[in-house]
């Protein structure tokens, strides 16, 4: 055999091998790129869901929040902007922080860490801004995580602002507690919200002792939340933990009636009135 025609053979032999791994690049490049899409759209899927700890003790609605796998959440709604215009120009406020400037805060959903650790950051800083002009705290919640709830409390009361408190859409558990501890004579609701109060829910579990130990803490905490509600209503321990004892939901007329809120908002034809006590 020739040397040309060997020449030629490997030269045949090398443009083939050639071929072969340009195919098998392009093969690898086109899966790679699949997976990558494939996790791109499982990182969003995740993204819109909500996380809960079951492990966290609630005292919210039984059974919402209790779970051991994650929520599917709703479609993401984009956060709206408002636009203003300055001597420097034109600016982009998204809505709460715009309505934040106006010192209005809203807590809005259940009393999670958060939730809590974002409406406390916005109380301090309107304290710092102005320790005069009361704060107008907006409520349409489920309630929540009772550390969290008198968290907020704890803040409401050490800070001098007055807190104004408004429910809108319902109020319950830790959320109507929120709205009793707002400035007196300054407690707001709407006329078709929806106010509860209820006794701590918790569980636990273990050997005895620690399950005693639990459990006298919760006991505590009733007898905690029912002495703050007894201060901010004006009635009686004992008709606070007879009301307590259960779910009891109370209409705006009820709710100013128990001492919870001052204010019934009543828009008529001409005006916007309020119906004080």
């Amino acid at each position: 055999m020739s040397s040309s025609y060997c020449a030629q053979i490997l030269k045949l032999k090398f443009h083939f091998t050639s071929i072969s791994k340009i195919y098998l690049y392009k093969k690898m490049a086109s899966l790679f790129s699949k997976r990558l899409q494939f996790a791109y759209r499982r990182s969003l899927s995740k993204s819109n869901r909500i996380n809960f700890n079951p492990n966290i003790v609630l005292d919210n609605q039984r059974g919402n929040i209790h779970t051991d796998h994650p929520l599917q959440a709703p479609m993401h709604i984009p956060m709206p902007y408002v636009l203003e215009q300055t001597q420097f120009g034109e600016r982009a406020y998204d809505l709460y922080s715009r309505l934040l400037k106006d010192r209005i805060i809203c807590l809005m959903g259940p009393v999670s860490d958060s939730l809590a650790n974002n409406v406390i950051a916005q109380l301090l800083f309107l304290h710092s801004e102005s320790a005069k002009k009361p704060i107008h705290l907006y409520i349409n919640s489920p309630g929540g995580i009772v550390s969290q709830g008198l968290a907020i409390y704890d803040t409401m009361q050490y800070i001098q602002p007055p807190v104004h408190t408004w429910c809108i859409g319902q109020a319950c558990s830790m959320g109507a507690l929120i709205l009793a501890a707002g400035e007196s004579g300054c407690r707001h609701a709407l006329p078709h919200s929806r106010i509860m109060i209820h006794q701590p829910m918790g569980g636990a579990e273990g050997r005895a002792t620690d399950v005693k130990i639990q459990v006298d803490e919760l006991l505590k905490i009733k007898v905690m939340l029912n002495e703050i509600l007894v201060k901010h209503t004006g009635q009686s321990y004992s008709v606070i933990e007879e009301a307590a004892d259960r779910d009891k939901w109370m209409g705006p007329q009820d709710a100013k009636q128990f001492g919870i809120i001052d204010n019934l908002l009543i828009k008529d034809d001409t005006e916007s009135t309020r119906t004080n006590t």
